[in-house]
């Protein structure tokens, strides 16, 4: 007669202890559906993990798209393929994400899909690289660096080093490792040490061949355009992946690079590896590509949210290193 009332008890309290935790499950998750519904929901299209900067732009992404601040990233890897990051915005765009944000591999054929995305309002910022559309209206924004000006920085450090090398009016041969054909840095760093180069009769460029903006492609390049021309004077290599491979190449020929070398090299974007290289002598200029980009597109993506207007263009700030200015404390603070 005792455990009846007991039993009973029990069960109450556990119905009761139950709806308890039931409720405080609900709870739970109602408050962590709506701080989600209150992220901004970006998709960014990565063009690929083809070099150590292309990581570190990637990186630079995932810092400022955190939950902590306020966003909800959905991040694609398009391999270096369009078709992939055609894919990746209608998908982006069937998700009903706030804003897109894309690294495009190419410079054209992006009308389309584009259009498709401004029909459903969503914001494009593009990220590194330019589009070539005929309706700048297709997107925002764009954050990248001025490949047109390093291709320009690197003609003017050529310019000044034979004038120090005493050595301006002596004939140069030089051979360009472009990168990825039809990428918007490849097209302006080419276009902008042409600017610098057609200036001066005395500069031959013997032949300009792409070369993916990869080490392994860097170094086959090189190999074959070290095989055709005997008498090469200066590399010029749009990126720093290329510039490993080529010095391979050049040091497996026999011949040697940098400050006391044969070859003179010059390399784009100075990660920190390469900037070892050139603290030792190795490499004699690397003009910046800076890859840490993410904090300027959250800052755009900011000014949007509270209805401002935002410029067409933003660049990062860049530099140009050589072993004068490639220092300890500058080593000790690269991220990249």
């Amino acid at each position: 007669m005792v455990l009846l009332p007991t039993i009973l008890i029990l069960t109450i309290m556990l119905g009761w202890g139950f709806g308890l935790f039931t409720k405080i499950e609900e709870e739970s998750y109602a408050s962590e559906t709506n701080e989600e519904e209150n992220l901004i929901v970006v998709g960014v299209s990565q063009l690929g993990s083809e070099s150590g900067w292309r990581t570190a732009n990637t990186e630079s992404v995932q810092m400022a798209f955190t939950k902590q601040n306020g966003y909800f990233m959905i991040l694609s890897n398009a391999r270096q393929k369009q078709e992939n990051q055609i894919k990746a915005i209608r998908n982006f765009i069937s998700q009903r994400v706030d804003y897109i944000v894309l690294a495009p591999v190419v410079e054209s054929g992006w009308e389309t899909v584009l259009q498709e995305a401004k029909e459903a309002e969503i914001p494009v910022i593009l990220m590194d690289r330019s589009v070539d559309v005929a309706d700048q209206s297709l997107y925002t924004a764009l954050v990248g660096t001025d490949s047109v000006e390093e291709g320009r920085k690197a003609g003017r450090w050529l310019e000044e080093y034979m004038i120090k090398k005493r050595m301006s009016d002596r004939d140069i041969n030089i051979v360009v490792l472009k990168g990825t054909e039809g990428a918007s840095a490849q097209i302006g760093r080419t276009a902008g040490f042409s600017i610098i180069a057609g200036k001066h009769n005395n500069w031959h460029i013997l032949e300009q061949r792409y070369a993916d903006f990869t080490i392994y492609k860097g170094k086959e390049v090189m190999k074959d355009l070290l095989k055709k021309y005997k008498d090469i004077d200066v590399v010029v290599s749009q990126n720093d992946d290329m510039t490993f491979g080529a010095i391979e190449a050049i040091r497996e020929s026999g011949r040697t690079v940098g400050v006391n070398g044969d070859i003179t090299i010059i390399s784009f974007d100075a990660v920190h590896n390469a900037l070892e290289m050139v603290a030792d002598g190795v490499i004699n200029v690397d003009i910046e590509c800076n890859p840490n980009q993410g904090e300027y597109i959250s800052d755009i993506i900011r000014l949007l949210e509270n209805g401002q207007e935002v410029e067409k263009r933003y660049y990062v700030e860049e530099d140009v290193f050589t072993m004068e200015n490639v220092t300890q404390e500058v080593l000790n603070g690269r991220t990249y």
